[in-house]
Protein backbone atom coordinates (compact mmCIF):
# COMPACT_ATOMS: atom_id res chain seq x y z
CA UNK A 1 0.00 0.00 0.00
CA UNK A 2 2.66 2.55 0.67
CA UNK A 3 4.61 1.68 -3.02
CA UNK A 4 1.55 1.72 -4.38
CA UNK A 5 1.01 5.70 -2.32
CA UNK A 6 4.19 6.82 -3.49
CA UNK A 7 4.39 5.42 -7.24
CA UNK A 8 1.58 7.87 -8.51
CA UNK A 9 -0.62 7.18 -11.25
CA UNK A 10 2.15 7.10 -14.09
CA UNK A 11 3.45 3.58 -12.20
CA UNK A 12 6.55 5.43 -10.49
CA UNK A 13 8.48 1.44 -9.97
CA UNK A 14 8.55 -1.72 -10.71
CA UNK A 15 8.12 -2.68 -7.26
CA UNK A 16 4.76 -0.32 -7.10
CA UNK A 17 3.47 -2.65 -9.95
CA UNK A 18 4.36 -6.09 -8.75
CA UNK A 19 2.80 -5.36 -5.17
CA UNK A 20 -0.12 -4.30 -6.52
CA UNK A 21 -0.57 -7.11 -9.24
CA UNK A 22 0.23 -9.54 -6.74
CA UNK A 23 -2.44 -8.58 -4.25
CA UNK A 24 -4.97 -8.32 -7.31
CA UNK A 25 -4.03 -11.74 -8.46
CA UNK A 26 -3.87 -13.25 -4.39
CA UNK A 27 -7.57 -11.70 -4.03
CA UNK A 28 -8.94 -12.94 -7.56
CA UNK A 29 -7.26 -16.43 -6.75
CA UNK A 30 -9.11 -16.60 -3.05
CA UNK A 31 -12.59 -14.98 -4.43
CA UNK A 32 -12.51 -18.11 -7.24
CA UNK A 33 -11.84 -20.75 -4.80
CA UNK A 34 -14.15 -19.65 -2.75
CA UNK A 35 -16.67 -19.71 -5.09
CA UNK A 36 -15.68 -23.25 -6.50
CA UNK A 37 -15.86 -25.05 -3.04
CA UNK A 38 -18.47 -22.61 -1.57
CA UNK A 39 -20.35 -25.98 -0.40
CA UNK A 40 -17.71 -27.22 1.89
CA UNK A 41 -17.48 -23.53 3.24
CA UNK A 42 -19.60 -21.83 6.07
CA UNK A 43 -22.13 -20.15 3.78
CA UNK A 44 -22.76 -17.00 5.83
CA UNK A 45 -18.98 -16.67 5.93
CA UNK A 46 -18.28 -16.97 1.99
CA UNK A 47 -21.31 -14.98 0.70
CA UNK A 48 -20.08 -11.86 2.80
CA UNK A 49 -16.40 -12.57 1.89
CA UNK A 50 -16.65 -13.37 -1.49
CA UNK A 51 -17.96 -10.03 -3.10
CA UNK A 52 -15.53 -8.03 -0.61
CA UNK A 53 -12.63 -9.57 -2.93
CA UNK A 54 -14.05 -9.19 -5.73
CA UNK A 55 -14.33 -5.37 -4.92
CA UNK A 56 -10.97 -4.85 -3.89
CA UNK A 57 -9.32 -7.09 -7.58
CA UNK A 58 -11.72 -5.19 -9.62
CA UNK A 59 -10.13 -1.67 -7.60
CA UNK A 60 -6.89 -2.74 -8.21
CA UNK A 61 -7.30 -4.19 -11.85
CA UNK A 62 -9.09 -0.95 -13.34
CA UNK A 63 -5.29 1.45 -13.13
CA UNK A 64 -3.00 -1.77 -14.98
CA UNK A 65 -5.76 -2.04 -17.40
CA UNK A 66 -5.81 1.80 -18.42
CA UNK A 67 -2.64 1.58 -18.90
CA UNK A 68 -2.50 -1.43 -20.45
CA UNK A 69 -5.19 -0.31 -22.96
CA UNK A 70 -3.32 3.06 -23.61
CA UNK A 71 0.42 0.98 -24.68
CA UNK A 72 -1.44 -1.57 -26.93
CA UNK A 73 -3.43 1.38 -28.53
CA UNK A 74 -0.54 3.74 -28.96
CA UNK A 75 1.85 0.49 -30.28
CA UNK A 76 -1.32 -0.41 -32.89
CA UNK A 77 -1.31 3.33 -34.11
CA UNK A 78 2.81 3.14 -33.84
CA UNK A 79 2.53 -0.09 -36.77
CA UNK A 80 -0.63 1.52 -38.51
CA UNK A 81 0.81 4.54 -39.66
CA UNK A 82 4.72 3.22 -40.19
CA UNK A 83 5.83 6.10 -38.13
CA UNK A 84 6.76 5.87 -34.76
CA UNK A 85 4.17 8.35 -32.13
CA UNK A 86 6.84 10.50 -30.94
CA UNK A 87 6.57 11.71 -27.77
CA UNK A 88 7.59 15.15 -27.04
CA UNK A 89 10.66 16.31 -24.75
CA UNK A 90 10.89 19.29 -22.70
CA UNK A 91 13.66 19.96 -20.79
CA UNK A 92 15.16 17.02 -21.40
CA UNK A 93 12.04 14.98 -20.19
CA UNK A 94 9.52 13.37 -22.19
CA UNK A 95 5.94 14.84 -22.35
CA UNK A 96 3.52 12.31 -22.36
CA UNK A 97 -0.16 13.63 -23.50
CA UNK A 98 1.27 15.96 -26.50
CA UNK A 99 2.61 15.32 -30.06
CA UNK A 100 5.49 17.40 -31.74
CA UNK A 101 3.91 20.11 -33.40
CA UNK A 102 3.42 19.41 -37.32
CA UNK A 103 4.02 21.45 -40.20
CA UNK A 104 1.33 22.93 -42.13
CA UNK A 105 2.56 25.55 -45.34
CA UNK A 106 5.97 26.22 -43.28
CA UNK A 107 4.46 27.07 -40.24
CA UNK A 108 4.60 24.73 -37.31
CA UNK A 109 0.47 24.17 -35.70
CA UNK A 110 0.45 23.13 -32.19
CA UNK A 111 -1.19 19.57 -31.80
CA UNK A 112 -2.66 18.51 -27.75
CA UNK A 113 -1.20 21.09 -26.01
CA UNK A 114 1.90 21.43 -27.90
CA UNK A 115 4.26 24.51 -27.31
CA UNK A 116 2.93 27.32 -29.62
CA UNK A 117 5.22 28.77 -32.51
CA UNK A 118 5.50 31.93 -33.28
CA UNK A 119 4.46 31.94 -37.17
CA UNK A 120 6.60 34.24 -39.71
CA UNK A 121 6.11 38.06 -40.06
CA UNK A 122 3.45 38.45 -42.76
CA UNK A 123 5.05 40.42 -45.64
CA UNK A 124 4.55 44.05 -46.16
CA UNK A 125 2.56 45.51 -48.62
CA UNK A 126 4.49 47.05 -51.67
CA UNK A 127 5.64 50.40 -51.02
CA UNK A 128 3.88 52.99 -53.61
CA UNK A 129 6.08 54.82 -56.31
CA UNK A 130 5.48 58.26 -55.53
CA UNK A 131 4.52 60.59 -58.70
CA UNK A 132 6.65 63.67 -59.19
CA UNK A 133 4.23 66.99 -59.00
CA UNK A 134 5.29 67.99 -62.40
CA UNK A 135 4.47 64.97 -64.25
CA UNK A 136 0.96 65.30 -65.86
CA UNK A 137 -2.16 63.54 -65.16
CA UNK A 138 -2.33 61.39 -68.16
CA UNK A 139 1.54 60.78 -67.45
CA UNK A 140 0.22 59.38 -64.09
CA UNK A 141 -2.24 57.50 -65.03
CA UNK A 142 -0.27 55.51 -67.62
CA UNK A 143 1.99 54.85 -64.89
CA UNK A 144 -0.39 53.26 -62.80
CA UNK A 145 -1.81 50.89 -65.88
CA UNK A 146 1.46 50.16 -66.15
CA UNK A 147 2.05 48.94 -62.77
CA UNK A 148 -1.65 47.28 -62.58
CA UNK A 149 -0.86 45.52 -66.18
CA UNK A 150 0.57 41.93 -65.45
CA UNK A 151 3.57 40.90 -66.76
CA UNK A 152 3.10 38.20 -69.90
CA UNK A 153 2.69 34.48 -68.45
CA UNK A 154 3.23 35.41 -64.66
CA UNK A 155 -0.72 36.61 -63.86
CA UNK A 156 -2.12 33.07 -65.85
CA UNK A 157 0.11 31.14 -63.82
CA UNK A 158 -0.21 32.83 -60.41
CA UNK A 159 -3.51 32.71 -60.76
CA UNK A 160 -4.02 28.83 -61.94
CA UNK A 161 -1.52 27.79 -59.67
CA UNK A 162 -3.77 29.58 -56.51
CA UNK A 163 -6.74 28.36 -58.16
CA UNK A 164 -5.88 24.64 -57.91
CA UNK A 165 -4.28 24.99 -54.63
CA UNK A 166 -7.38 26.18 -53.18
CA UNK A 167 -9.34 23.73 -54.96
CA UNK A 168 -7.24 20.76 -53.71
CA UNK A 169 -7.17 21.73 -50.42
CA UNK A 170 -9.77 23.67 -49.60
CA UNK A 171 -7.62 26.61 -48.68
CA UNK A 172 -4.33 28.16 -49.32
CA UNK A 173 -1.09 26.12 -47.46
CA UNK A 174 -3.26 22.90 -46.30
CA UNK A 175 -1.98 19.52 -45.69
CA UNK A 176 -1.07 17.05 -48.62
CA UNK A 177 -3.29 13.84 -48.06
CA UNK A 178 -0.22 12.01 -47.36
CA UNK A 179 0.28 14.50 -43.84
CA UNK A 180 -2.92 14.84 -43.18
CA UNK A 181 -3.30 11.13 -42.35
CA UNK A 182 0.33 11.03 -40.48
CA UNK A 183 -1.73 14.08 -38.47
CA UNK A 184 -4.64 12.53 -38.01
CA UNK A 185 -2.72 9.37 -36.45
CA UNK A 186 -0.89 11.90 -33.91
CA UNK A 187 -3.81 13.42 -33.41
CA UNK A 188 -5.97 10.54 -32.30
CA UNK A 189 -2.76 9.40 -30.34
CA UNK A 190 -2.88 12.24 -28.25
CA UNK A 191 -6.35 12.01 -27.65
CA UNK A 192 -6.13 8.24 -26.60
CA UNK A 193 -3.22 9.47 -23.89
CA UNK A 194 -5.60 12.17 -22.70
CA UNK A 195 -8.81 10.47 -22.42
CA UNK A 196 -7.16 7.04 -21.07
CA UNK A 197 -4.54 8.81 -18.97
CA UNK A 198 -7.31 10.74 -17.08
CA UNK A 199 -9.49 7.13 -16.56
CA UNK A 200 -6.18 5.94 -14.89
CA UNK A 201 -5.36 8.89 -12.72
CA UNK A 202 -8.74 8.43 -11.30
CA UNK A 203 -8.80 4.71 -11.05
CA UNK A 204 -5.40 5.35 -9.10
CA UNK A 205 -7.25 7.60 -6.49
CA UNK A 206 -10.29 5.69 -6.42
CA UNK A 207 -7.39 2.66 -5.44
CA UNK A 208 -5.58 5.00 -2.79
CA UNK A 209 -8.97 5.66 -1.05
CA UNK A 210 -10.04 1.88 -1.17
CA UNK A 211 -6.35 0.60 0.27
CA UNK A 212 -7.04 3.18 3.13
CA UNK A 213 -10.08 2.49 4.06
CA UNK A 214 -11.70 0.69 6.90
CA UNK A 215 -13.52 -1.78 4.37
CA UNK A 216 -10.28 -3.54 3.01
CA UNK A 217 -8.82 -3.88 6.41
CA UNK A 218 -11.64 -5.86 7.60
CA UNK A 219 -10.79 -8.16 4.39
CA UNK A 220 -7.16 -7.92 5.13
CA UNK A 221 -8.42 -9.06 9.05
CA UNK A 222 -10.69 -11.56 7.21
CA UNK A 223 -8.12 -13.05 4.52
CA UNK A 224 -5.33 -13.17 7.59
CA UNK A 225 -7.89 -15.95 9.51
CA UNK A 226 -8.10 -18.05 6.77
CA UNK A 227 -4.01 -19.47 7.05
CA UNK A 228 -5.07 -20.68 10.63
CA UNK A 229 -8.59 -21.56 10.61
CA UNK A 230 -10.82 -21.91 7.81
CA UNK A 231 -14.66 -21.74 8.66
CA UNK A 232 -15.63 -25.33 7.28
CA UNK A 233 -19.53 -26.88 6.81
CA UNK A 234 -20.52 -29.04 9.13
CA UNK A 235 -20.37 -32.28 6.38
CA UNK A 236 -16.74 -30.55 5.63
CA UNK A 237 -14.95 -31.17 8.74
CA UNK A 238 -13.58 -34.19 7.57
CA UNK A 239 -10.95 -35.49 4.53
CA UNK A 240 -11.43 -33.03 1.92
CA UNK A 241 -13.77 -36.08 -0.20
CA UNK A 242 -15.30 -33.49 -1.85
CA UNK A 243 -12.50 -31.41 -3.48
CA UNK A 244 -13.12 -33.79 -6.65
CA UNK A 245 -16.65 -33.60 -7.53
CA UNK A 246 -16.83 -30.06 -6.90
CA UNK A 247 -13.83 -29.11 -9.11
CA UNK A 248 -15.58 -31.70 -11.68
CA UNK A 249 -18.74 -29.50 -11.49
CA UNK A 250 -16.71 -26.57 -12.31
CA UNK A 251 -14.96 -28.30 -15.54
CA UNK A 252 -18.68 -29.41 -16.80
CA UNK A 253 -19.89 -25.87 -16.76
CA UNK A 254 -16.67 -24.69 -18.64
CA UNK A 255 -16.99 -27.24 -21.21
CA UNK A 256 -21.31 -25.86 -21.62
CA UNK A 257 -20.07 -22.27 -21.93
CA UNK A 258 -16.84 -23.25 -24.83
CA UNK A 259 -20.05 -25.84 -26.40
CA UNK A 260 -21.79 -22.58 -26.83
CA UNK A 261 -19.17 -20.85 -28.91
CA UNK A 262 -19.14 -20.83 -32.61
CA UNK A 263 -15.45 -22.71 -32.44
CA UNK A 264 -16.43 -23.79 -36.31
CA UNK A 265 -16.15 -20.04 -37.46
CA UNK A 266 -13.40 -19.34 -35.54
CA UNK A 267 -11.43 -21.51 -36.87
CA UNK A 268 -11.21 -20.43 -40.38
CA UNK A 269 -8.97 -17.29 -40.22
CA UNK A 270 -10.05 -14.00 -41.66
CA UNK A 271 -13.46 -15.02 -41.52
CA UNK A 272 -14.61 -11.67 -40.23
CA UNK A 273 -16.91 -12.12 -37.65
CA UNK A 274 -15.72 -9.98 -35.26
CA UNK A 275 -16.06 -7.10 -37.85
CA UNK A 276 -19.45 -7.49 -37.79
CA UNK A 277 -21.98 -4.68 -36.12
CA UNK A 278 -18.80 -2.77 -36.10
CA UNK A 279 -20.75 0.30 -37.34
CA UNK A 280 -23.60 0.54 -34.97
CA UNK A 281 -24.41 3.56 -32.89
CA UNK A 282 -24.75 1.29 -29.68
CA UNK A 283 -21.67 2.25 -27.73
CA UNK A 284 -22.19 -0.50 -25.73
CA UNK A 285 -19.38 -3.38 -26.05
CA UNK A 286 -20.08 -6.11 -28.94
CA UNK A 287 -22.89 -8.30 -28.00
CA UNK A 288 -21.05 -11.26 -29.72
CA UNK A 289 -18.05 -10.99 -27.24
CA UNK A 290 -19.86 -11.23 -23.90
CA UNK A 291 -19.50 -15.58 -24.09
CA UNK A 292 -16.04 -15.54 -24.95
CA UNK A 293 -15.51 -13.38 -21.31
CA UNK A 294 -17.91 -15.70 -19.59
CA UNK A 295 -15.57 -18.57 -21.18
CA UNK A 296 -12.07 -16.97 -20.03
CA UNK A 297 -13.74 -16.60 -16.14
CA UNK A 298 -15.17 -20.29 -16.14
CA UNK A 299 -11.95 -20.78 -17.87
CA UNK A 300 -9.84 -19.10 -14.40
CA UNK A 301 -12.23 -21.10 -12.16
CA UNK A 302 -11.76 -24.38 -13.71
CA UNK A 303 -7.99 -23.67 -13.67
CA UNK A 304 -7.80 -22.73 -10.12
CA UNK A 305 -9.73 -25.64 -8.76
CA UNK A 306 -7.14 -27.82 -10.45
CA UNK A 307 -4.75 -26.28 -8.97
CA UNK A 308 -5.76 -27.06 -5.49
CA UNK A 309 -6.60 -30.75 -6.63
CA UNK A 310 -2.84 -30.51 -7.50
CA UNK A 311 -2.38 -29.25 -3.73
CA UNK A 312 -4.09 -32.25 -2.10
CA UNK A 313 -2.40 -35.74 -2.14
CA UNK A 314 -5.54 -37.73 -2.17
CA UNK A 315 -7.23 -36.11 -4.78
CA UNK A 316 -6.60 -37.24 -8.51
CA UNK A 317 -6.43 -34.14 -10.67
CA UNK A 318 -6.89 -33.98 -14.84
CA UNK A 319 -4.05 -35.03 -16.68
CA UNK A 320 -0.13 -33.45 -16.63
CA UNK A 321 -0.63 -31.69 -19.64
CA UNK A 322 -4.30 -30.32 -18.58
CA UNK A 323 -2.37 -27.80 -16.63
CA UNK A 324 -0.33 -26.16 -20.14
CA UNK A 325 -3.68 -26.51 -21.68
CA UNK A 326 -5.05 -24.61 -19.56
CA UNK A 327 -2.62 -22.01 -19.34
CA UNK A 328 -2.49 -21.86 -23.07
CA UNK A 329 -5.90 -21.07 -23.72
CA UNK A 330 -6.18 -18.49 -21.25
CA UNK A 331 -3.19 -16.53 -22.20
CA UNK A 332 -5.65 -16.29 -26.00
CA UNK A 333 -8.88 -15.31 -24.12
CA UNK A 334 -6.99 -12.68 -22.24
CA UNK A 335 -5.75 -11.39 -25.53
CA UNK A 336 -9.13 -11.77 -26.69
CA UNK A 337 -10.04 -9.46 -23.70
CA UNK A 338 -7.84 -6.94 -23.78
CA UNK A 339 -7.81 -6.23 -28.17
CA UNK A 340 -12.11 -6.18 -27.01
CA UNK A 341 -11.51 -3.52 -24.60
CA UNK A 342 -9.17 -1.84 -26.84
CA UNK A 343 -11.42 -1.51 -29.92
CA UNK A 344 -14.20 -0.28 -27.29
CA UNK A 345 -11.84 2.46 -26.30
CA UNK A 346 -10.85 3.46 -30.11
CA UNK A 347 -14.63 3.73 -30.79
CA UNK A 348 -15.26 5.87 -27.57
CA UNK A 349 -12.51 8.27 -28.81
CA UNK A 350 -14.26 8.67 -32.21
CA UNK A 351 -17.11 10.10 -30.78
CA UNK A 352 -15.58 12.79 -29.44
CA UNK A 353 -17.45 15.93 -30.52
CA UNK A 354 -15.41 18.21 -33.29
CA UNK A 355 -12.12 16.34 -33.80
CA UNK A 356 -11.39 16.57 -37.69
CA UNK A 357 -12.01 13.93 -40.33
CA UNK A 358 -8.25 12.55 -40.36
CA UNK A 359 -7.95 11.61 -36.46
CA UNK A 360 -12.08 10.08 -36.61
CA UNK A 361 -10.57 8.20 -39.78
CA UNK A 362 -7.46 7.03 -37.83
CA UNK A 363 -9.46 6.15 -35.11
CA UNK A 364 -11.68 4.30 -37.34
CA UNK A 365 -8.70 2.26 -38.64
CA UNK A 366 -7.52 1.46 -35.19
CA UNK A 367 -10.51 -0.20 -34.28
CA UNK A 368 -11.06 -2.26 -37.07
CA UNK A 369 -7.50 -3.56 -36.11
CA UNK A 370 -8.30 -4.06 -32.89
CA UNK A 371 -11.29 -6.07 -33.92
CA UNK A 372 -8.77 -8.10 -35.89
CA UNK A 373 -7.14 -8.82 -32.81
CA UNK A 374 -10.08 -10.23 -31.46
CA UNK A 375 -10.53 -12.52 -33.95
CA UNK A 376 -6.92 -13.72 -33.96
CA UNK A 377 -7.11 -14.97 -30.18
CA UNK A 378 -10.52 -16.36 -31.21
CA UNK A 379 -8.45 -18.31 -33.44
CA UNK A 380 -5.82 -19.46 -31.59
CA UNK A 381 -7.94 -20.24 -28.46
CA UNK A 382 -9.86 -22.75 -30.69
CA UNK A 383 -6.60 -23.90 -32.30
CA UNK A 384 -5.38 -24.62 -28.72
CA UNK A 385 -8.75 -26.32 -27.34
CA UNK A 386 -9.75 -28.42 -30.54
CA UNK A 387 -6.48 -29.93 -30.85
CA UNK A 388 -5.93 -30.46 -27.00
CA UNK A 389 -8.94 -32.34 -27.22
CA UNK A 390 -8.56 -34.70 -30.19
CA UNK A 391 -5.00 -35.47 -29.11
CA UNK A 392 -7.20 -36.96 -25.96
Amino acid sequence: MRLHREAGPAGGGAASADAAARLRRSARRISGTLHTFRPMLDREWSDALRPELAWLSGTLAREHAYGDRLERLLAALTRLSGTPVPVPVRGGVQVRGEVPAPVRGGVQVPVGGGVQVPAPPAPQAPVPVPVPASASVPAAASASAAAAAPVPGQGQGQGKGQGQGQGSGGRAGSVEPAGALALGAAKAGALLERQLNLARTRAHSAALQALGSARFHAVADSVALLASEVPLAGAAAGPPSGLGPLAAEAGARLLDAVGALPLLRAGHPYNAEALAHGLTADPAPQPQDAPWHQVRLLLRLHRYADEVLRSVPDAVPDGAGEGARLLSAGHALDRHRDASEAAAAASAAARTPRITPATAYALGVLHADQRHEVEAARYAFQRVWVREEARV
